[in-house]
């Protein structure tokens, strides 16, 4: 088991309504990095607003941190917890060949999903107050289909698809030194070689995808991540450049 990454608490908690509402709530007096696990969430919740469905023995868990990059800057963290998720399952299953990540902030698992990630920040203009980086994982069991939208891609838990049981705090002490490593790369050298590692283990990369905004249909193939974080299609008629935050699903 790796050594949990020096000057980073832990805390882990029987219940709580959401990890990333107790990163918010302790945000102000943090001394450092602060990890918060909870073994039950009674309102989880995932991208816009939407529930996050988090049966017993799944992880749920939020980094938290007051970091000084702009606010951009500050998003592109997404992919750093991708790749520390890729590094946690690869050491938990010894299979690193089955999974691939998705742009912008979801783990696949022989192409279903099996980890999601949701960062949310305090904080006017320039200035990010804090970052909850709140990662879920389905470690023993997966969402029914029906509780996905019709075109996302379906849920998969770990133990099902690679036989790999984990306790939730047994994953965190995985994932908590690779997210540290991850994060001195970026702090270190910025955005490039988290950048490169990502589009390593991209899923799709070079295929055509279908990418949806509030606004519109996107069909393309799927060329790059640019060096701002953003998806970068071809299409029929033009080269298309999508924002994170645009993505509808």
């Amino acid at each position: 088991m790796p050594t949990w990454p020096k000057g980073v608490e832990k805390r882990v908690l029987d219940q709580v309504d959401s990890t990333n509402e107790e990163a918010r709530r302790i945000a102000s007096g943090l001394l450092g990095p602060t990890w918060i696990m909870a073994h039950r969430q009674t309102s989880g919740r995932g991208r816009r607003g939407r529930a996050w469905v988090d049966p017993t023995g799944n992880f749920a868990a939020t980094v938290v941190m007051r970091p000084t990059e702009p606010p951009a800057q500050v998003a592109l963290r997404s992919f750093v917890a991708s790749l520390a998720l890729f590094d946690a399952f690869a050491m938990a299953t010894g299979r690193g060949d089955a999974f691939a990540l998705k742009w912008p902030n979801d783990v696949l698992l022989n192409e279903g999903k099996v980890a999601g990630i949701l960062l949310e920040s305090s904080g006017l203009g320039t200035k990010v107050g804090h970052l909850a980086v709140g990662i879920g994982v389905n470690l023993i069991d997966a969402p029914p289909g029906t509780t996905v939208e019709a075109a996302a891609t379906p849920p998969v838990s770990l133990a099902a698809e690679t036989g790999v049981v984990l306790e939730p705090e047994t994953f965190l002490n995985l994932l908590a030194p690779a997210y540290a490593r991850h994060e001195a790369t970026f702090t270190t050298y910025g955005f490039a070689p988290i950048r490169e590692a990502w589009l390593a283990r991209a899923a799709r990369l070079g295929q055509t995808i279908t990418a949806r905004t509030t606004r519109h249909e996107y069909v393309g193939r799927f060329d790059t991540v640019d060096a701002d974080g953003n998806l970068v299609l071809s299409t029929a008629t033009s080269r298309e450049v999508i924002p994170a935050a645009e993505i509808f699903f």
